[in-house]
């Protein structure tokens, strides 16, 4: 049986790889082949909740090179709706750093794919018909399939509205407070802030982790004694968490709490540094201009790139360390339970996991990640110290 804290781990790293798996498009909305057309242009889904990112991906089965001309900070690719019976061309320049000149190529017998991650909202923020048109320097042009946007579902509005907009405003409000609009101390200050909100009901789980651990032993005996007999084995341990009132799910609503709060916090310091979110501040909270945001952090680490060897090392060892420090000692004979034997090699595969995802996203979630596994350390060592003064109670001599 895994602890708690396994579990809590497991489930970190699980959402963690989904969501890079759904930031870069790996296994989601992969565009279908169409070999037979010289040139394809294919949006990465036929129908679209309101402000779902579009993504649009160019294949090239010719033997020729294709070139578009960039027209940043425009869009990169012409965008058509549908209005009054006609199909129009939409255009924004939204407030963004481009690099002049750059054209947009794509090699024979190969494909690029462009999200309009900059431009999103103020182009498809509205519900309709949407068709995606690119001219190349050739001169020869094509259109994409039509596609839709449509209302977003409750549960996105729910997610957006609870979380990550909260999230969103406080972040770019500490950034715009601070000297030099600096986005690395807002990113600790917001982590810290969001522990210090979980603060009590984490301590708790980890008050109850640390009791679930401490009667390991006692439940293999039980186990042990009960062989076969399941319906005893559960009454025995319902009666021993009682007596000792532990709780056995005693931390899975801290853990409820903190995943979606963890899951908006990685999207707001991966994205959120984009003038097409401007739309997600409340109205008059704060004003400020996305060029004057101060990404590198200390003058060394550039919080919108990925950093490919400092930082994840740190991450991991940081996740390492405080995973020693929630193992219990063995027994006195030595002899591991299977909890043990579970936690023992999760211990050294979760943090090279995190090391490794840690490479792939971008600078600022790492930083967040760092910073909350060490908030994590100093709470569990304040556990672990009072679980050792609860062990050694001092001795009362009585004189009879």
């Amino acid at each position: 049986m895994l602890s708690k804290n396994t579990l809590s781990n497991i489930l970190k790293f699980l959402a963690i790889f989904l969501i890079v798996n759904y930031v870069y498009g790996i296994f989601f909305n992969k565009p279908q082949e169409r070999a037979s057309e010289l040139v394809v242009i294919e949006t990465n889904d036929s129908e679209y909740g309101k402000d779902a990112l579009v993504s649009v991906t160019i294949r090239n089965n010719s033997n020729a090179a294709l070139e578009v001309a960039n027209d940043c900070p425009g869009e990169p690719f012409d965008v058509l709706v549908y209005s009054e019976g006609v199909w129009k061309k939409r255009e924004v320049k939204p407030e963004i750093e481009c690099k002049e000149g750059e054209k947009i190529s794509i090699k024979p017998q190969e494909k690029r794919t462009i999200a309009y991650d900059k431009w999103n909202h103020a182009l498809f923020g509205k519900e309709g018909r949407y068709k995606i048109a690119v001219k190349f320097l050739d001169g020869k042009s094509y259109e994409s399939k039509e596609f839709t946007v449509v209302q977003a579902s409750i549960f996105r509005v729910l997610w957006i509205t609870l979380f990550y907009q909260p999230i969103y405003n406080i972040l770019i409000f500490l950034t715009a407070k601070l000297p030099m609009h600096d986005l690395g101390f807002a990113i600790i200050i917001l982590t810290l802030i969001i522990r210090l909100i979980l603060l009590v009901p984490s301590q708790k789980a980890l008050k109850s982790q640390k009791k679930m651990q401490e009667l390991q032993p006692k439940l293999e005996a039980i186990k042990e004694k009960h062989k076969g007999n399941q319906q005893q084995i559960s009454m025995e341990t319902m009666a021993l968490w009682k007596e000792h009132k532990v709780n056995p799910f005693g931390s899975c609503l801290p853990l409820l709490i903190q995943f979606p709060v963890f899951i908006a916090l990685f999207y707001v310091v991966g994205s959120g540094l984009n003038p097409d979110n401007s739309y997600l501040l409340y109205p008059g909270f704060v004003q400020v201009s996305y060029r004057e945001i101060h990404t590198l952090f200390l003058g060394v680490l550039e919080l919108t790139q990925s950093n490919k060897y400092v930082l994840p090392l740190m991450v991991g060892l940081l996740q390492f360390v405080q995973m020693k420090m929630t193992m219990k000692k063995p027994a006195g004979d030595g002899k591991k339970s299977e909890m043990d034997i579970a936690n023992g090699m999760m211990v050294y595969f979760l943090p090279v996991m995190i090391a490794v995802i840690t490479m792939s996203v971008p600078a600022a979630a790492g930083l967040y990640w760092a910073t909350s596994t060490l908030f994590g350390i100093g709470q569990q060592y304040f556990v672990n110290r009072g679980s050792k003064k609860d062990d050694n109670p001092r001795q009362i001599i009585t004189v009879s």
